[in-house]
């Protein structure tokens, strides 16, 4: 559910309902918050790569692997420790965790078509130590847990526009973010659609802040900000 959008923005970023904040339900109800635009979407993509061999785009763009490497890097996480990454999309990133020598990462996403695009891709790069698996993450199996480090780009932001109860969907995504990750393990998650204060209280229970991760700012009309916000929890 991660892939396609250029430099450090999304796949768009999110419009708020009037006088709406997301602490409510204060985005817009949107086609990229349902499983049938990422399956179509993916499907297009799979197609495009198998005629002419082109991976897609990097949902917040190569920047944001980096900078996601770059934080492990630091924090001297074992090239052994469990990775997953949440609505792998294009498993782009997968490949960049593979190739600066991180050898148990986990991919996942709910698009069957998502999980054949990566697969591909990975088996291109002349890769084998990812596994890819086809999860709901709002409704993961039992064997998917005990991970010390889960990834997310762009994937909250997606769920947090579901047309169908999207209040409801992410308090299960931080319930399953919970039960998949170990205590004291990392949780790094990237959005153009939350502020570092709205993610603070989305991640409330269960989760301290780590770390806020530089990302680049903007200034327009005498005010300035960011345009993606990147953090680091930790599972208490």
């Amino acid at each position: 559910m991660s892939e396609g959008a250029d430099d450090d923005g999304g796949a768009g970023a999110a419009a708020r309902s009037p006088g709406g904040s997301p602490g409510g339900d204060g985005f817009a109800p949107s086609a990229l918050g349902t499983r049938e635009h990422w399956d179509a979407v993916y499907e297009r993509e799979l197609q495009t790569f198998q005629e002419y061999g082109d991976t897609g785009e990097i949902w917040f763009g190569e920047e944001s692997m980096t900078r996601l490497i770059r934080w492990m890097q630091k924090h001297k996480i074992p090239l052994d420790a469990s990775v997953l990454d949440i609505g792998t999309g294009n498993g782009v990133f997968l490949v960049e965790l593979a190739k600066f020598g991180f050898s148990n990462i986990t991919g996942i996403d709910y698009s069957p078509s998502a999980i054949q695009l990566s697969g591909n891709i990975i088996e291109k790069e002349g890769l084998s130590n990812i596994k890819l698996k086809v999860e709901d993450f709002l409704n993961p199996s039992a064997k998917l847990s005990g991970f010390h480090i889960c990834i997310d780009k762009g994937t909250f932001d997606a769920i947090s526009l579901n047309p169908d109860n999207a209040i409801e969907k992410r308090k299960q995504y931080v319930k399953s973010l919970s039960r998949v990750l170990k205590v004291k393990g990392f949780f790094l998650i990237t959005s153009c659609n939350w502020t570092k204060e709205e993610l603070l209280n989305e991640f409330s229970e269960g989760f301290e802040l780590f770390e806020e991760l530089w990302t680049p700012r903007f200034s327009f009309g005498g005010r300035s900000g960011n345009s993606v916000a990147a953090l680091v929890f930790q599972k208490t």
